[in-house]
């Protein structure tokens, strides 16, 4: 499912909830109504409110849209509502509610609001099947006011970490129609009262029931008397003192029916006591035994029909995060075993990801969780495995890793799972997440690491994030960027000196030239740190290698194109050396030397505040150097690649001076000729044809210039033919003809 598009439905939602004010009109009460009056079906309506739920944006002013009869609410799911007792009361009480999820509300609504609101509706009190009001409070006033009984229909009741007590557990078992309850770590001490419901009483959820007091013979008592129980949980914490799972084991005569134990986190529970239990049944189906010395024999494996939860293998671990989502201590125990099962992974585990993803979502606050599932998350999405991954998994768990991140901001090795899983280039190249709280988080830990493994990680990581941040994310980060730049610099400087050209070089120089491009300020930043000097003594010092070669004329390419730095630039010896590299015999040399001489002629004799003889011979050496180029389909071992081609339109004016025109239009020419959709488009996006147009009806155009300029109109005429052509670009057109 997360390989699929998102339905339409789903995307219909979002959008609504993104923009919800957009959609709607205020009441004087400052809660909203949706403008238009027709009403949802009772299935989207319930999909929007669990998506607003989800999106924890449930308020007082958001949920006035449930009022009235617009929608119809059938499946209510309002987890983490921040809304008032009154309105809950208004945008709920009146639907015909079969199921309510109000776990975790904020503490203004209290279990006996809600109950007392629900029971105003006799609809509801008679039909209302589900309620889950986990970690709810009990009203402050009256703690002991009863009010369940009035919920004559109910068949299921969670009321887990509330401080639920013997007397509550007794309204409750006198429901005529319940079936299913979770008292998980409330306040009860005796549950024999639940002997009342016996002969409907199917499921009971007693996880880390801590005050639990009565004895162990009582307690076996009690299930005897539950002959129709299918589902027990007795599970606890680690550590649990109880004997009441290992003596049930023992049991014979008891729980006939039973389909599912769990008794995770008990003591004295082995293999042969646990196999016994279950042969004797022969209806179970699942037994619970996280964090036990169980579970180790082939017949507790979990891979035929008897499920099981465990830290053994894999189908155990994944049975584990299935069950226990909302139970940080066993979701922090099964990471831990997920792990140590996933350290030479080979085979890419999507469905495993996805139980990852949840218990982080469910436990953000949990260090424990959250580093546990930080070092799972790596595991499962390093090296090649990220490439299997749906794009929808690993957006989700970058968002979750970066958040947590930001919770955690002293947690060293946290961090640094988190910077590692970052380093996946299908990650940085595909999947959607917050970049710029990406880019802040690396710049940090490039300027305050010495250790060069996870440096060279940090600028690998930088360098492709700052060609996805938009110009006003950069701007944003410009402090920043000034630190990183002064440290790249230090790392070049230091690896020059040493003659060191390592992939740590490589990455930095790509860094540094990413972080430049068509980003002035950066460009400054580098001038200003001596980096003109230090990337001429790299020149120099490594010219047989070509990869070093380009990346650092790309970079000086980069600043050649600010027009404020030209005089920085006039520099003889600077000049000299480039002008003297545009007839070297790699392409890629050659082509960045001649964009940094082509801008810096282009700005016109004034600029030029060297000898103008020398500009004059420029000219002459870079149309000539040109002219023996291959044609613009050749093949470049690293094809340029550009966020706009704004930087090439003022080389395309500068009519005299052909030499600079044919650099400006064979790059062009290049790069639609390798990705005619990308930069075709880009040339419509930015109205870059007129520039090529201008050049067409010239009659002054020099030749070959017009040669390169109608082979790009080509590609363009063939891209507009698949893709249409807008109508600006019609009248453009009909006016170049005519």
């Amino acid at each position: 499912a997360e390989a699929s598009p998102y339905s339409l439905v789903d995307i219909c939602l979002n959008v609504l909830v993104a923009d919800l004010e957009k959609f709607c009109v205020e009441r004087p009460d400052g809660s909203l109504c949706l403008k238009e009056s027709a009403r949802l079906p009772q299935e989207v309506a319930d999909q929007l409110l669990e998506t607003m739920a989800y999106r924890e944006l449930l308020n007082d002013g958001t949920v006035g849209i449930f009022r009235g009869n617009q929608m119809r609410l059938k499946q209510a799911c309002i987890r983490k509502a921040k809304i008032s007792a009154q309105a809950f009361q208004q945008a709920f009480c009146h639907h015909k509610l079969i199921e309510l999820d109000a776990a975790g509300m904020n503490e203004a609504v209290t279990v006996s609001d809600v109950v007392s609101g629900l029971g105003s509706s006799v609809w509801i009190q008679n039909n209302l099947q589900c309620l889950i009001l986990d970690s709810l409070t009990l009203s402050p006033t009256n703690p002991y006011e009863r009010c369940f009984s009035q919920l004559s229909g109910l068949r299921v009741l969670s009321i887990t970490n509330v401080a639920f007590r013997d007397e509550d557990l007794a309204e409750v078992a006198s429901l005529p129609r319940l079936e299913s309850l979770d008292i998980s770590s409330t306040s009860v001490t005796d549950i024999t009262v639940l002997v009342a419901c016996k002969d409907r009483l199917k499921s009971l959820t007693m996880h880390g029931l801590k005050r639990l007091s009565m004895s162990t013979p009582k307690f076996l008592d009690v299930m005897r008397e539950l002959k129709y129980l299918n589902h027990l949980d007795i599970s606890d914490e680690q550590h649990s003192r109880s004997d009441i799972p290992f003596r049930l084991l023992g049991e014979k005569d008891i729980l006939p029916d039973l389909v599912s134990l769990d008794i995770s986190g008990s003591k004295y529970i082995t293999d042969e006591a646990v196999e016994a239990f279950v042969r004797q049944r022969p209806m179970m189906r699942f037994v619970g035994l996280l964090g036990t010395e169980a579970g180790y024999t082939e017949f507790l494996s979990g891979e035929g029909t008897l499920k099981v939860s465990g830290g053994e293998n894999e189908n155990q671990i994944s049975e584990a995060l299935k069950r226990y989502g909302e139970r940080a201590c066993f979701v922090k125990e099964a990471f831990f075993h997920l792990f140590t099962q996933t350290c030479f992974m080979r085979i890419t585990k999507p469905e495993i990801l996805k139980l990852v993803i949840i218990g982080m979502r469910n436990h953000p606050l949990d260090l424990a969780v959250q580093l546990t599932a930080s070092a799972c998350a790596l595991n499962l999405t390093r090296q090649g495995l990220a490439a299997g991954m749906p794009v929808r998994l690993l957006s989700s768990v970058i968002q979750l890793l970066l958040k947590a991140m930001e919770t955690f901001p002293e947690q060293q090795q946290l961090q640094k799972n988190c910077l590692l899983s970052l380093s996946s280039v299908r990650i940085l190249q595909d999947v959607p997440f917050n970049r710029f709280a990406a880019a802040k988080f690396v710049v940090q830990w490039l300027c305050n690491q010495e250790n060069q493994h996870i440096q060279r990680i940090a600028v690998n990581i930088i360098s492709i994030l700052a060609l996805k941040l938009s110009d006003e994310q950069a701007a944003q980060l410009t402090a920043e960027f000034y630190i990183v730049v002064g440290k790249l610099l230090e790392i070049v400087e230091q690896k020059t000196n040493q003659n060191e050209l390592d992939t740590t070089f490589h990455f930095t120089l790509s860094a540094l030239w990413n972080l430049t491009d068509e980003a002035p300020t950066t460009c400054g930043h580098f001038i200003d740190n001596k980096g003109l000097e230090l990337f001429m003594r790299v020149l120099q010092s490594f010219p047989a290698d070509s990869s070093t070669q380009h990346k650092v004329l790309g970079l000086l390419n980069n600043v050649a194109e600010v027009r404020e730095l030209h005089p920085k630039l006039m520099q003889k010896d600077f000049v000299d050396h480039i002008s003297e590299l545009l007839n070297s015999a790699e392409m890629e040399v050659c082509y960045f030397s001649a964009g940094i001489i082509a801008n810096l002629l282009s700005r016109g004799e004034q600029a030029w505040t060297l000898s103008q003889t020398q500009r004059r011979l420029f000219i002459e050496k870079l149309h000539s150097a040109l002219l023996k180029w291959p044609t613009p389909e050749c093949k470049m071992v690293a094809l340029p690649a550009y966020r706009s081609l704004k930087p090439f339109y003022p080389l395309l004016d500068c009519f005299t001076l052909p030499g600079v025109q044919i650099w400006a239009a064979w790059a062009i020419l290049h790069i639609c000729c390798k990705t005619p959709a990308r930069y075709c488009a880009m040339l419509i996006e930015e109205d870059g044809l007129q520039h090529l147009y201008n050049i067409k009806e010239n009659d002054q155009s020099d030749p070959d210039v017009l040669y390169l300029t109608t082979e790009i109109l080509t590609y363009m005429d063939n891209h507009m033919m698949y893709y249409g052509k807008p109508k600006h670009l019609k009248e453009l057109q009909a006016k170049s003809n005519g």
